[in-house]
């Protein structure tokens, strides 16, 4: 299927590894010209070579903290006005919400809220004047399946959610679209460090604490990252116009609502 954005360009938030990575390569294989971002300089650059050499395309490695105005503004200096913005930004630790302190819980409504409002705002104004944009939040199942211990995080991404829902219908009519990601458990070093946690907590091995995650999901295996990168693709896709201010759970069917 052709996506319809070869030649459109791209930002994708924490891309060096796991999810963010995934949505880089998909977008890059539909031809866009990608910007790449982490905060460790080896990974970022090997990321950026294996990307260009598998698709192609022009990607461009930035390293920076995006928590930060010095981050953000390396992002748009490499690309002043991306079509496509995928926000993504690593979550808090798991914790008991009791053990949560002030400084903590600003710090998680920052780095999993703020920060891709702030993106979303310098991004939006030049989609609206060329009537395309296409923006993705990476968030977390959590958000509508809130987990023990992921409070903080499941609180500042749905704000983030609901923020969006509203921005999202007053620039629709511009062609430019927000929805939300919503992933489950995938193969990522996030999923393989909760269940390292979880082993510890309950004294059993980690092929375990996998083993008792993967009978919680319908689909009986972990997602591969390859399948939430196509689906950021296509909602980045122009076909996928008509589709926005909604938030789609990749789950493997683990979230047992119908809406």
């Amino acid at each position: 299927m052709d996506l319809g954005i070869s030649g459109r360009r791209a930002i994708v938030c924490a891309s060096s590894r796991g999810l963010g990575r995934a949505c880089a390569e998909a977008l890059a294989a539909a031809g866009c010209e990608v910007v790449i971002n982490g905060r460790d300089e080896e990974s970022l650059k090997g990321t950026a070579a294996a990307i260009a050499g598998a698709t192609g395309a022009k990607v461009i490695p930035v390293r920076a903290d995006v928590a930060t105005a010095e981050g953000q503004a390396a992002l748009f200096a490499a690309c002043p006005e991306p079509d496509i913005l995928i926000n993504n930004n690593a979550g808090p630790p798991l914790r008991d919400f009791r053990e949560l302190t002030r400084a903590q819980i600003l710090d998680g409504v920052i780095a999993n809220m703020a920060v891709a409002i702030e993106l979303i705002q310098k991004a939006i104004d030049p989609m609206i004047r060329r009537r395309f944009g296409r923006i993705v939040n990476i968030t977390s199942a959590a958000v509508k399946l809130p987990q023990p211990g992921l409070d903080l995080s499941s609180g500042a991404r749905g704000g983030l959610s609901i923020f969006v829902a509203g921005v999202a219908r007053q620039v629709a009519e511009a062609n430019v679209t927000i929805n939300n990601l919503l992933p489950g458990a995938f193969a990522t070093d996030r999923l393989q460090s909760t269940l390292a946690g979880a082993a510890k907590r309950k004294g059993i091995s980690v092929d375990q604490a996998k083993a008792e995650r993967i009978a919680t999901i319908p689909a009986r295996r972990i997602g591969d990252p390859a399948e939430f990168g196509a689906a950021c693709a296509f909602l980045c896709s122009a076909p996928a116009g008509y589709i926005t201010g909604q938030n789609l759970v990749i789950d493997g069917g683990a979230f047992p609502g119908a809406f």
